[in-house]
Parts: C-alpha cells; sequence; structure tokens
C-alpha cells in the first residue's frame, strides 16, 4: 500500500471513529457559502485539525471543520470550507479530502465557489451552474506515479460535471422559480485577483466565471469515479467590467445576500442526487 493511500485510510477510519453516518453525498462549500451547515440534521463535528493528514484552512469564510449528518435524510459529508493553492498546498492536498470522501462512501459531490462573473450579462448575486471548466492553474492533482486502485491513468473528462446530475439541478430551480446560469468556470491559482487583460483572455478561451478552487477538486473525483456537480455564486464581476476594485469583503456580503435562494436550492437538490 501506498503512503498516500495509507493516509487515505488513515484519514478515513477517524472520521469513522467518531460514529458519524455513512456518507453517500459530499458537499464542499465555496467563500461564505458555509451556511448550509447550519442546516445539516444530528451534526457530528471534526475539526481539520483533528484528522490524520488533513491540511487546515487559513482563509475568511472557510471554517475548518467536517461535518457529518444528513440532509432531508440523506446522508452527507460536509467540508465547511475548502483548501487553496495559494495558501502554499499543492492541487493533490487541495484534493486530499475528495479522495478521504470517497474511502468513506461517497458516490456525488457537489462543491461551490464564490467567482467573478466573466459573461457581462451576468449580476452579482446570480447562481451559475458550472457545465465545463478551464484548468488555468498551471498544474494537476494527477501529476506524478498513477495508483490504479484510486483511479486509471487517463481519466476522462468529457463530463467533468455530470450532465444528469445538471438537469436535475435545473429542474430544481425552475420548480423554484431561481433564474440558474449555466456557463464556464475558470481555475486559477491567485491570490491575485485577475487583471482586466486576464479577464479579456478569459472570455476569448468562453469562460464565464473564475475563481480559485475547484478544478482540482474535481479533476480528482472524476478520477475516483464521482459523479460531480458545481455551482458558482457570482460574487462579483470580474476586473475590468465595472470601474472600482476588487475585494474579499464584496465576496462575503454578496454569499450572505443570495444565502436564501442558495441554501433552497440545494437543499432540494441534495435529496435527490
Amino acid at each position: 500500500m501506498s503512503t498516500v493511500q495509507q493516509h487515505i485510510k488513515e484519514a478515513a477510519a477517524y472520521i469513522r471513529e467518531q460514529k458519524g453516518v455513512e456518507p453517500e453525498v459530499g458537499l464542499i462549500l465555496g467563500s461564505g457559502l458555509g451556511v448550509l451547515a447550519e442546516l445539516i440534521q444530528n451534526p457530528v463535528s471534526i475539526p481539520y485539525t483533528d484528522i490524520p493528514h488533513f491540511p487546515v484552512s487559513t482563509v475568511e469564510g472557510h471554517d475548518g471543520e467536517l461535518l457529518l449528518g444528513t440532509i432531508h435524510d440523506r446522508p452527507v459529508v460536509l467540508m465547511k470550507g475548502r483548501f487553496h493553492m495559494y495558501e502554499g498546498y499543492g492541487p493533490e492536498v487541495t484534493a486530499f479530502p475528495v479522495r478521504v470522501m470517497k474511502e468513506l462512501g461517497v458516490k456525488s459531490l457537489l462543491v461551490t465557489n464564490a467567482a467573478g462573473g466573466i459573461n457581462t450579462s451576468y449580476e452579482p448575486g446570480d447562481l451559475m451552474l458550472i457545465s465545463d471548466h478551464l484548468n488555468m492553474t498551471g498544474t494537476n492533482p494527477l501529476i506524478g506515479p498513477n495508483e490504479p486502485e484510486l483511479g486509471v491513468r487517463f481519466p476522462d473528462m468529457s463530463q467533468a460535471y455530470s450532465r444528469k446530475l445538471r438537469q436535475l439541478a435545473k429542474e430544481v430551480a425552475v420548480s423554484q422559480n431561481v433564474v440558474l446560469r449555466e456557463g464556464v468556470y475558470a481555475g486559477l491559482l491567485g491570490p491575485t485577483y485577475e487583471t482586466p487583460a486576464e479577464i479579456v483572455m478569459l472570455r476569448t478561451l468562453g469562460a464565464d466565471a473564475v475563481g480559485m478552487s475547484t478544478v482540482s477538486e474535481v479533476i480528482v473525483a472524476r478520477h475516483a469515479g464521482l459523479e460531480v456537480l458545481g455551482i458558482s455564486c457570482i460574487s462579483n464581476m470580474a476586473a475590468g467590467i465595472l470601474d472600482q476594485p476588487l475585494s474579499h469583503d464584496e465576496v462575503m456580503e454578496t454569499a450572505e445576500k443570495v444565502r436564501t435562494k442558495f441554501l433552497d436550492l440545494v437543499m432540494a437538490i441534495i435529496p435527490k442526487m
């Protein structure tokens, strides 16, 4: 057994010892979107610092705890706070919890993030269903020797975001009269926000929104055979679109404003995943 596999099993074993549910759905929440954790029933909270081999989140809006519980009777495991490469972690480290979720029995993954709007028809507060992504980080969590027990050497990414789960999300949004955009997410390394010239480049490449997370997690999830659904909260318009500076405070404020819409949508989707 490789060191990576051993670390995955040790982390999963510790989590199981805390007597939570056996999760079927994994949730990774972005900046300011951790409010979903408040709605988990019978939660078991585990600080990241207690879990063997887990990194620690250092960003405002990313609480560092893993929650086990149920949402509408569906057993889930939820990351309240994620890890980013701009914190100094390699892509394989930021995606390590996805491996642990797979070991715990998770079959589908919902990832959310706060993103800058590149598509000029978007507005802050919009929710965007991620149809695909551009990996602009310059790296990949699968670099290095492949471990066949974890996945194939060359995983297919033609459906990085499950078509079936996207259709489910659209149907739920229609039933709630929620406008759900759909577009391509560009994942960059950060931590600087993009320059106006970089936003023009990304728009030319086909991106509708941009952020600093998600991509490595989704790559590892697909490598592990998990179905993925991704939703971005458009927290601000990207650089150069509006004549104003960008700030993390704006990201947090917008996430708070869309709280109810976001929660209602996700709470209705999870039991059907």
